[in-house]
């Protein structure tokens, strides 16, 4: 037997499977790219907030970092390779990149609420074909990105005032 070519067989379709490595893929995408933003941030950020802000990021983006390893393993389980280039993580996120001149707090907040919101979406969006192949795995990763995304984005909104 040949167990290079070992097919896969989880109860998932090729199809399907494909089809939520896409969705995964972009959601990796758009998580790194905030991972960056996040830590940019963290070792940027000037002001008053400095010190609660430098702590808030730092919890941020290594809650992120470590989500980073969960989507990409499962990327892998399903048989795909996970994307991990800056130039395939650009053309995947739906996110856009930092600024080149460092914002000031009160930005960089608006910034990550924005970003939160869309990486959460994108969770979201994944959904579809996570469901149509009955994929619970996938699907329990999605559930927790969603609750940090959403929660994160409160409670940096909060920090506006909204």
């Amino acid at each position: 037997m040949d167990l290079s070519k070992m097919k896969i067989n989880i109860g998932i379709s090729d199809d399907d499977r494909e089809n939520i490595t896409k969705a995964l893929s972009k959601l990796l995408a758009d998580s790194y790219t905030l991972y960056l933003k996040t830590h940019n941030f963290h070792w940027n950020v000037t002001g008053p907030m400095f010190n609660t802000l430098h702590n808030m990021f730092m919890d941020q983006y290594t809650e992120l970092w470590n989500a980073l390893d969960v989507i990409a393993e499962r990327i892998r389980a399903l048989g795909h390779f996970a994307p991990g280039s800056y130039k395939a993580f650009a053309e995947l996120s739906s996110l856009e990149d930092a600024p080149a001149i460092p914002p000031s707090a009160e930005e960089m907040i608006a910034i990550l609420v924005k970003g939160h919101e869309a990486v959460a979406r994108t969770a979201r969006e994944a959904f579809t074909a996570v469901e149509k192949a009955n994929d619970q795995p996938s699907a329990d990763i999605l559930t927790q990105r969603l609750d940090i995304h959403e929660k994160t984005a409160w409670m940096l909104r909060s920090l506006l005032g909204n």
